[in-house]
């Protein structure tokens, strides 16, 4: 008799249960393999482990049952069978030294259980208690039929974790799931059967950014300011640090991105590191680093998409139709979103999960830290960057032109976790680069809330060109359509999330081409914070509405980026909420701290930048459900940390803007990279309000109108019209 793993799907035949278990245990070895010399304490127990549990992972596949549906002889959208529980029965019923490998298996579906909970079940730990007596009963049947497929040899060992169990259960996670989804997506056709790496090779790209750097024209008036980057350049690159986690604070037009990737190439050539990851706030900002790196960084015959993986949003699928369109970290350098990132260490979801094993070894660069997490979040952050800076051989680099040195603050650190973190370049380079910060911009307020009509005829009133930030995708939509409506489409562009990363990357260069015509100066670019950081534009005058005291200060490096006007003038307002314009409750402590600076005439600087999250702390506290995450963390409590660890406080969804893509989901083969780029992010309540129809697991398609200039605000803010802004979005 022939056993299956997987049914025939369409022209693909069924595959046997055998092929599957031993090519899903290949890899897992290969993925233990990879970060075994990386894991500074547990390898040998990782290796175990994934012996285990990737041979005996689908144990209750055999089942009787399960077999009919898998063999096609009863037709089932899902196996009758959970066959999870059969593997964790199997390392079970003798003793507890297999606890984790049970665990595992038991997880490789639907994510590990909180373990408090579990813990207090007796007997029933890591069991499907509904259908556990009935599996006992047959677990005999379904090891003879395995050992006669497949050979299985372990260690039973006691499992003793060494170091941080919640990681490294992640981590233990991660090699099954990934091997798990790969074998199967290969079986279907979804990945190439061969798929190899690309490798860093460090001395060599590093050799090609200094061939890069050295190659640049230095022109223009300002040579000693191009002189300080060149300076900024080799400090970075030749700075000698042996700490886990270092910081840099180096101030707007120092040259920092390529700086510091010139000192993660470096660390990497020096400290055996196979990855790089650039991790970055918002979006929008994520093709400008990339657009650098490729043309820097890519060796000759190579392929750059291959080389420098540009992912904007987290596309995670769990059921095997959307598996393939998971992002993975597989390419040597990565540019990705904060969301993206640290949702990724804090997930129990195996599509997410799947990609953590990838992490080991690597260079971690957080640009713009300050805006990388809400201060919530920080505590149990700041944790894991330790972690994996101890135990898994990361390197971080924290960097910001307004620094907030969240780890002195005891609040979230632990007043007896507080490590010093080493500064990559020096104080006395440091205070010559923020030389050209002292004039370059004055910042003033008016607090006076103002509703859509009132607010556009006071910020056209200034010289242009103009760059408004809002809090709300929805207030910066309603903007930039009453400007065009009022002053001329001409007269404004719009920015935010509401587009695809196309149109996004669309708009910034139509934004570029209008800044370098010194004689178009009326015309106001309006945007989300997505544009606050990292994007190197310069305005005129500049406004942003109250929100974070270090939010401003990145804002403010969009005016006058290079210092050659003397009355650059940056504005803090208040909206008044009117049926259109809408506040983000989420920033209203931070707002409250920063216009507590303002009443008290307090100076704008960055140095105000740590202080500025401490008196937020002290004035408003943590919550509780975020002081909590720590000690669910350390209970491994894995279910509760993912549920309370939100960068961005929605449930969103993957949604399709272009009809022809959502045609291709339904009928045909997608590559997630061409799914991102023509595809937003869109809260689920929404979707739900909206009635917006899903094509596939997780994946929606926008019915309403999409352009352009609004994205697909366009649809809901005419929807607000018709209804005289009574539709709450």
């Amino acid at each position: 008799m022939i056993y299956y793993a997987h049914s025939r799907k369409d022209d693909i035949p069924e595959q046997t249960y055998t092929e599957h278990v031993c090519g899903v245990r290949s890899r897992g070895r290969d993925y233990v393999q990879e970060i075994s010399c990386y894991a500074k304490c547990d390898s040998t127990l990782l290796s175990q482990i994934i012996e285990k549990a990737s041979t005996i992972h689908d144990l209750g596949k055999l089942n009787k049952e399960n077999q009919d549906v898998l063999a096609g002889r009863e037709q089932d959208e899902k196996l009758p069978v959970h066959h999870w529980d059969a593997g964790a029965a199997y390392f079970l019923r003798n003793s507890h030294l297999s606890v984790f490998s049970a665990a595992v298996i038991q997880a490789h579906h639907k994510g590990f259980p909180d373990f408090t909970v579990e813990m207090n079940r007796g007997d029933a730990i890591f069991r499907d208690s509904a259908i556990a007596s009935e599996v006992d009963r047959e677990l005999p049947e379904l090891e003879a039929i395995h050992n006669h497929l497949v050979d299985s040899q372990f260690e039973y060992d006691r499992e003793d974790i060494k170091g941080d169990k919640s990681v490294f259960l992640r981590m233990l996670l991660s090699c099954l799931v990934d091997a798990d989804h790969t074998d199967t997506a290969i079986h279907y056709r979804k990945y190439p059967a061969e798929m190899s790496p690309v490798r860093l090779r460090a001395t060599e790209r590093l050799a090609q950014l200094d061939r890069h750097i050295a190659g640049l024209k230095q022109t223009g008036a300002d040579d000693d300011r191009n002189a300080l980057r060149n300076e900024m350049y080799l400090a970075c690159r030749n700075t000698d640090i042996d700490a886990g986690i270092t910081s840099c604070d180096s101030p707007v037009g120092s040259g920092k991105t390529t700086a510091i990737m010139a000192h993660l190439l470096a660390q990497a050539e020096k400290r055996g590191l196979r990855r790089i990851f650039v991790v970055l706030p918002f979006t929008n900002i994520i093709k400008q680093s990339v657009d650098i790196y490729r043309k820097t960084l890519v060796l000759p015959g190579e392929n750059a998409e291959e080389v420098v993986a540009e992912l904007h949003h987290r596309a995670d699928f769990e059921s095997k139709d959307a598996r393939h369109l998971t992002a993975l970290w597989r390419a040597p350098i990565i540019v990705t979103t904060a969301v993206a990132f640290f949702e990724t260490l804090a997930s129990n979801s195996t599509a997410a999960l799947r990609r953590l094993h990838e992490l080991p070894g690597s260079a971690v660069f957080v640009d713009e830290s300050h805006a990388a997490l809400p201060a919530k979040l920080l505590p149990i952050a700041w944790k894991w960057i330790n972690e994996y800076a101890a135990e898994w051989s990361c390197y971080w680099v924290l960097a910001s032109g307004s620094l907030n040195r969240f780890w002195t603050i005891p609040e979230i650190t632990g007043s007896e976790n507080f490590r010093p973190v080493p500064e990559i370049i020096g104080d006395e380079l440091r205070k010559r680069l923020a030389v050209y910060e002292n004039n370059r911009i004055s910042y003033h307020c008016d607090l006076f809330p103002k509703g859509t009509a009132e607010l556009a005829q006071w910020i056209s009133g200034f010289p242009g060109p103009r760059l408004v930030i809002l809090n709300t995708v929805q207030s910066a939509a309603v903007l930039a359509d009453y400007f065009s409506e009022h002053f001329g489409q001409e007269c404004v562009k719009h920015l935010s999330t509401a587009l695809t990363p196309n149109d996004r990357g669309n708009t910034l260069e139509r934004v570029k081409k209008r800044l370098m015509d010194k004689k178009d100066k009326n015309w106001t670019l309006i945007a989300t914070s997505c544009i606050e950081a990292g994007v190197n534009l310069s305005f005129r005058t500049g406004f942003r509405e109250l929100g974070a005291l270090v939010s401003l200060l990145q804002a403010s490096g969009r005016v006058n980026r290079e210092g050659v006007l003397d009355n650059a003038e940056m504005w803090t307002f208040c909206i008044l909420e009117d049926g259109m314009l809408r506040l983000n409750p989420g920033l209203k402590d931070a707002a409250a701290v920063l216009k507590g600076y303002f009443e008290g005439n307090r100076a704008i600087v960055p140095e105000l930048s740590t202080q500025s999250l401490a008196d937020e702390i002290a004035l408003y506290g943590l919550s509780g459900k975020h002081k909590n995450l720590v000690t669910n963390e350390k209970l491994q409590n894995f279910r509760k940390v993912e549920e309370d660890f939100k960068v961005i406080d929605s449930d969103t969804r993957l949604v399709v803007v272009d009809p022809v893509m959502a045609r291709r989901l339904q009928y045909g083969k997608v590559d997630w990279k061409e799914l991102q780029k023509v595809s937003v992010q869109i809260a689920k309540y929404k979707l739900d309000e909206l009635r917006t129809p899903m094509i596939m697991d997780k994946i929606y398609r926008w019915n309403l109108e999409y352009d352009g200039f609004l994205g697909y605000m366009a649809g809901i803010v005419k929807l607000k019209k018709y209804s005289g802004g009574a539709i709450i979005i």
